[in-house]
């Protein structure tokens, strides 16, 4: 088993943002909810007790019982993790005069500190929290302040227990990351040795042990999840996967060709399954997101249930589930995070359906899946592609879905993604896209007056998904495509550019 950092989660929505930076050092690390600990066995070298949107003096707060790690294990609590540690043995904690968020700089750094030895006085860090720790325990000692929070950092005499009032995982803090590699490498002793290689050697013998000399379908999109997923399940099992490619009618235009091209050389046994008026059929009519996405789901189970009757003794369902997946749609492994939309590949399967559902990706992020599959030799190009929705083009367009507007929104994002890649562009956007808007607009071509449908482009940078930027490209560009989608797709009159950020907004309209 590979060493690990264990982090409890107190629902806070950084919290995720901490497990990508402990992986980033390459060690491996899990995130499991404050009140469902798992057992502490001997490969756990560390917690970390995550952030939250409660206040410790709150009745309803989390009360983790830490006496099997407290003083036995490295621990270091974040935020609201530190206000705990804090709180519950002896210190302080009180609202503060001013809401604490934003940037702040450090005003004293105790240099000789395992945790904070080598940042610089004055780092830049960043606070989030309404509580802030008024006195601590007789036996902790500040190892870090700011102008206005004295207790910025402690230790607990004695211990290797750590609390910071600031949250190190995030881009803000400037030296995050050298705190966290001090307790990672420093008080942990991790051997940082959880690498790609290793992940691909670990999880084909998982994979040939838990699925043995079963058969697998699979569930291929062409995006990157799934050709990883696939690659993976493929060197532990070979012939035994079955891989399936099924036209949504949501596609990309062209793509359910293109894909199936790609796939040639990479060795995979795949089908590809048009089940295109199937899925018209089951969104006719709907306009709600989640009624759409669950349509869409259900549509692709459907398909899959017959499909897999077509595979003689298939006992398992293959999927390309990422850790941003499985955080956005349910709590993680039942915790106190909110659920924030629906993914039709998250969840499992109906009683109906007598296939197992294996995801060997699932405690992954993007960034990781695509180092995965560099060290599989996976063609750069698929492993560069930008990330598509499961329900396709079904959730970037507003409202009731017709096979009509996904004529109009295929031709307008085939101009958007092909004039990226023409001006060198593309490998600068994580994620773009055109979204068909439930408005028309008044227009003139020619001499005639319009009354036609709007789109807008989205484009952001992120490395995970979780948190995503607006991409700032050039204006130039911008008016070029928004001239050749009004010139050249009939049906659109107006080009928008879509500038918000997520959070507050998500990267997908629904």
């Amino acid at each position: 088993m590979h060493e690990m950092i264990l982090i409890l989660d107190f629902g806070s929505q950084y919290t995720q943002l901490i497990a990508r930076r402990v992986r980033e050092m390459n060690v491996y690390c899990e995130i499991h909810p404050w009140n469902k600990c798992p057992e502490l066995t001997p490969n756990i070298k560390g917690v970390i007790l995550s952030g939250s949107p409660f206040s410790v003096r709150d009745e309803a707060s989390p009360k983790p019982n830490l006496d099997a790690i407290k003083g036995k294990l490295p621990l270091l609590g974040v935020c609201f993790g530190a206000q705990y540690l804090s709180h519950n043995f002896g210190g302080e904690v009180m609202p503060s005069n001013t809401r604490e968020y934003g940037r702040a700089h450090l005003s004293y750094v105790d240099h000789s500190n395992v945790l904070t030895k080598g940042m610089s006085d004055g780092s830049q860090v960043w606070m989030s929290h309404g509580d802030t720790i008024k006195k601590i325990p007789s036996n902790y000692k500040i190892i870090a302040s700011t102008s206005d929070v004295e207790v910025a950092g402690y230790q607990v005499e004695g211990e290797e227990t750590f609390g910071i009032q600031f949250h190190p995982e995030v881009y803000h803090s400037l030296e995050g990351a050298i705190l966290l590699k001090n307790f990672i490498a420093n008080v942990c002793h991790c051997k940082q040795d959880w690498t790609p290689d290793s992940f691909v050697e670990e999880t084909v013998a998982k994979l040939k042990a838990q699925i043995g000399d079963d058969k697998v379908i699979l569930g291929l999109s062409g995006g990157v999840d799934s050709s990883v997923a696939a690659v993976l399940l493929n060197k532990a099992i070979g012939a035994n996967l079955h891989c399936i490619f099924v036209d949504n009618g949501l596609l990309r235009k062209n793509e359910f060709a293109q894909v199936l091209d790609s796939y040639k050389h990479m060795g995979l046994n795949v089908k590809g399954v048009d089940a295109s008026a199937k899925f018209y059929e089951a969104l006719a009519g709907l306009t709600d997101p989640e009624l759409k996405r669950k349509a869409i789901g259900r549509v692709f189970i459907e398909v899959f249930d017959e499909e897999s009757k077509l595979v003689e003794n298939a006992k398992w369902l293959g999927q390309g589930t990422i850790y941003p997946d499985v955080i956005e749609s349910v709590s993680v492994n039942g915790g106190p995070s909110q659920t924030i939309k629906s993914h039709h590949n998250v969840g499992g399967l109906p009683d109906y359906m007598k296939l197992q559902v294996v995801e060997p990706l699932r405690l992954l992020f993007k960034d990781e899946v695509r180092r995965i599959g560099r060290s599989m030799n996976i063609d750069e190009a698929l492993l560069g592609r930008h990330p598509f929705p499961g329900p396709g083009l079904g959730i970037r367009i507003l409202g009731e879905v017709t096979a009509e507007k996904v004529r109009i929104l295929q031709e307008v994002d085939s101009i958007f993604i092909n004039g990226l890649k023409e001006d060198g562009l593309y490998d600068d956007v994580w994620q773009a896209g055109a979204i068909f808007l439930p408005i028309q607009s008044v227009g003139v071509m020619g001499d005639e007056r319009t009354y036609e449908n709007a789109v807008a482009l989205r484009a952001v940078t992120s490395t995970d998904g979780m948190t995503a930027d607006w991409c700032h490209l050039p204006y130039e560009f911008l008016a070029k495509i928004s001239n050749r989608i009004i010139n050249q797709v009939k049906g659109i009159n107006r080009v928008t550019y879509d500038i918000s950020s997520k959070p507050p907004a998500t990267i997908e309209w629904e």
